[in-house]
């Protein structure tokens, strides 16, 4: 009886016909829905998504969130994405309707520079810009070589060990770090500072932090994860100013005794362990996730840390797990006749491990 007098009231309310009517209409669109997912057929087509979403035009608000519209995980992680990238395309964007200034080099120049750097690895942006110029008659900047040669030339990896390598040759001994940047369901702008041992491949933090960055947040970042986990003999970073704040360096050389160790500028393949393991992370993990804040983001950083470490194989340590080359834990061996599956990071891994 009460339900038929809270229907009645609905329906003589203003604009209560038109909401339940509509409610109706979205609740049977999703029974269709449902029926053709089971046939194994297009989950939903676009027909779909206009009529679900005039109807909630049509509804009240407070009525909106009792009719549930089932999404994928996936289509929530698109759409996140797709916002980022329309974030910071409005954001640095040319705002203004007026044609760019002059157009960069040709495509010839930047063949031809590039062409010249492959043949003479060893010329410096001033001496390509020289012969270029000698070649063609008129002067060709050397700023502009340096900016052609920093996007179009990648050089090929050699097959020696890099330059870190005999320094970091034991645990602990050289650790490397950098920043990498995540944005929220929100879309707020959080920085995350990683740290990792170059010869376990062990990560041993992650500390975030929220909006813009300077030196006294870079020094207190790096602090959390030192109290947790101790400090190496040797630091390894980017030229990044951060790094180059004096409060920074004094931190290190007066707190820690800790030695930096500096990459060549604008060449990110001499500081390859860091940028290998953010790339990893971004891929495995950070791509395929939401969170809402600091406390979320860490908890999640966290699990996929004690994952990484633990049951992620790599292939630079002979697929074993960092912990193992560090000795503080064992893969126990599984039976072909027993073993069982080890959800990691909320079931985005999964592992086998003894029954």
């Amino acid at each position: 009886m009460l339900t038929i007098i809270c229907l009645l009231l609905r329906l003589l309310s203003r604009g209560g016909a038109k909401s339940i009517v509509a409610e109706n209409l979205l609740l049977k669109q999703q029974l269709i829905v449902v029926k053709r997912q089971r046939k194994k057929s297009r989950p939903m087509l676009s027909s779909d998504r206009i009529i679900m979403a005039l109807c909630t035009l049509l509804m009240s608000p407070k009525r909106i969130s009792g009719a549930a519209i089932c999404v994928a995980k996936s289509t929530l992680i698109n759409f996140h994405q797709y916002l980022v990238r329309r974030k910071y395309s409005k954001l640095f964007s040319n705002k203004s309707k007026r044609k760019p200034g002059p157009k960069g080099p040709s495509a010839a120049m930047i063949k031809l520079i590039v062409e010249t750097k492959e043949k003479n690895l060893r010329y410096g942006s001033l001496k390509i810009s020289q012969l270029v110029s000698d070649v063609l008659g008129y002067d060709v900047n050397e700023s502009m070589v340096r900016r052609i040669l920093k996007k179009h030339f990648k050089p090929r990896p050699g097959n020696g060990p890099s330059w870190l390598t005999p320094i970091g040759n034991s645990k602990d001994k050289l650790w490397s770090l950098d920043f990498f940047r995540i944005e929220s369901v929100s879309l707020s702008t959080y920085w995350a500072m990683i740290v990792m041992d170059q010869y376990t491949r062990r990560i041993i933090g992650f500390s975030v932090h929220r909006g813009n960055l300077d030196g006294g947040t870079a020094c207190y970042m790096l602090n959390r994860i030192l109290a947790v986990s101790g400090y190496p003999k040797y630091l390894s970073s980017d030229n990044d100013p951060l790094f180059e704040y004096w409060l920074w360096k004094a931190n290190l050389e007066d707190n820690y005794k800790i030695e930096e160790l500096k990459s060549v500028a604008s060449t990110p393949w001499s500081h390859p362990f860091v940028e290998r393991v953010i790339g990893t992370v971004r891929r495995d993990f950070t791509d395929h996730i939401l969170f809402w804040g600091k406390t979320d983001l860490e908890s999640k950083l966290a699990i996929y840390q004690q994952y990484f470490n633990s049951y992620r194989v790599h292939q630079s340590i002979k697929g074993k797990t960092p912990n193992e080359i560090a000795g503080d834990r064992k893969l126990a061996r599984v039976s072909l006749d027993g073993y069982k599956w080890r959800n990691a990071c909320g079931g985005l891994f999964h592992t086998p491990i003894a029954a």
